[in-house]
């Protein structure tokens, strides 16, 4: 047998192996894995018993949708190379396919745990939606039913926010890009009179997992993370959840849901406003009626203890008095008549016609001791009746002001004069003006 070189032997291997194992299908564990910082992928797959080397381009990385890690069972599918300086075989990897999991839900549950281990989803971080929204961003392809269907439900809800469409990529190699792109612009963006957006939809309608692929990649998750104006994920149907659902301040469960949740229904705030204003009614009849009650009493309060009541009620003890005067005075004068009548039965009986001459004069005097004192009572009392009147009348803020009269008046309180001290601030006020002024000196007069 004829000796051939080490490289011969190797050429040779590298001819067999290349020709006879095309396409492999291997699997196995991962260990040893490096991401190189040219962009290709190395590691090794083994079992209980063996390993062996695999390598993966830049090109076919890029396709991937997760990151390999130690100790992951996967489906390498590839093709044998020989490197023939060392004599060394290893898989070219085209594609990678976890076992037991597809690779879109293995890389969707890998980056959910990666930003919720970062605190992208942590309530205390989420920004509360605006009430009442004036503009609001929506960011979806402009040929999207879904478009149509959000303006539907607005045109229903709420006619008074202002809709501005940054028509965008939502399914696709570069939708991911493109949707991140457009959410930094709208937080970008600056109308004419310095205000910004108040909110942000971000979404599309339902379809395959692929298509919705976007919106679970990680340039879209650190776009609505990063954004300072809320935003509402509403991707798909209900029953899908995606990366941007997780990390947006609300989710939503469809396109029309998102608008549902981010507008008022103006029938509701019509219902609210007439219960306002029912309830505004029903508390100011009960406020006036509360304030005529209280006005009612005053009024009693006052006319029980006005000056006119109170001359009122003098003049009714005077003429009381008066009653009482009279009827005391009739009673002596009908005493001393009985008096004299006995006196003249005496006298008749005596005969003492002196003693009745005298008796007669004392009576006349009397009489008109009595009608003197009388009128004497009378005149005092009428007197007493017109200068509690006069009184009245100038203690009447109308008609007691003159020139030169005034009232000092300090914390709300009328006060005498000897209480001012030097540097008192008060006021001096008539009926009609009020005089702020401060004392600088005080003297006795």
């Amino acid at each position: 047998m004829k000796a051939i070189t080490v490289t011969q032997l190797n050429n040779q291997v590298k001819s067999i192996l290349e020709s006879h194992f095309q396409i492999v299908l291997v699997e196995g564990e991962v260990s040893k894995v490096t991401y190189h910082s040219s962009g290709h992928l190395y590691f090794t797959i083994k079992d209980e018993k063996s390993s062996i080397n695999c390598a993966m381009w830049r090109g076919n990385l890029s396709k991937m949708k997760f990151k390999l890690k130690e100790g992951d069972k996967i489906y390498v599918y590839g093709a044998l190379n020989v490197y023939v300086p060392r004599g060394e075989y290893k898989i070219i990897v085209e594609s990678i396919e976890p076992v037991g999991i597809g690779a879109l839900q293995l890389a969707f549950e890998r980056l959910k745990e990666e930003l919720k281990n970062l605190g992208y989803f942590d309530e205390s971080r989420k920004k509360p939606l605006p009430k009442y929204p004036k503009k609001i961003a929506i960011i979806t392809s402009s040929t999207a039913a879904a478009l149509q269907d959000m303006l539907r439900i607005a045109r229903k809800r709420w006619l008074l926010s202002e809709f501005y469409l940054f028509n965008t990529l939502v399914q696709g190699e570069e939708a991911a890009e493109d949707i991140a792109r457009n959410i930094k612009k709208a937080n970008e963006y600056v109308f004419e009179d310095g205000s910004k957006f108040d909110l942000i939809i971000v979404g599309r309608g339902g379809g395959s997992k692929e298509d919705l692929w976007a919106f679970n990649e990680r340039v879209v998750a650190d776009a609505i993370f990063e954004s300072e104006i809320p935003i509402i994920s509403a991707v798909g149907h209900e029953i899908d959840y995606l990366i941007s659902d997780f990390v947006a301040d609300k989710r939503a469960a469809t396109p029309s849901n998102a608008m549902e949740i981010a507008l008022p229904d103006k029938n509701e705030i019509l219902m609210m406003i007439d219960e306002m204003i029912n309830s505004f009614a029903f508390k100011m009849e009960n406020i006036l009626l509360k304030k005529e009650k209280a006005l009612n009493h005053l009024l009693e309060l006052y006319e029980a203890n006005s000056i006119e009541k109170k001359i009122e009620m003098f003049e009714k003890e005077i003429l009381f008095f008066k009653e009482q005067f009279f009827i005391k005075i009739n009673n002596i004068i009908t005493k001393k008549e009985m008096e004299v009548d006995n006196l003249s039965r005496l006298f008749e009986l005596a005969s003492p016609k002196n003693k009745l001459n005298l008796l007669e004069e004392e009576i006349k005097n009397l009489r008109e001791n009595l009608r003197n004192k009388t009128q004497e009572i009378l005149n005092f009392k009428s007197s007493f009746i017109e200068s509690l009147k006069d009184a009245y009348e100038l203690a009447n803020p109308k008609k007691r002001e003159k020139k030169g009269f005034a009232e000092i008046v300090k914390n709300g309180k009328r006060i005498a004069l000897e209480e001012i001290k030097i540097d008192d601030v008060f006021n001096i006020e008539n009926t009609s003006l009020s005089i702020k002024v401060k004392a600088l000196d005080k003297k006795e007069m």
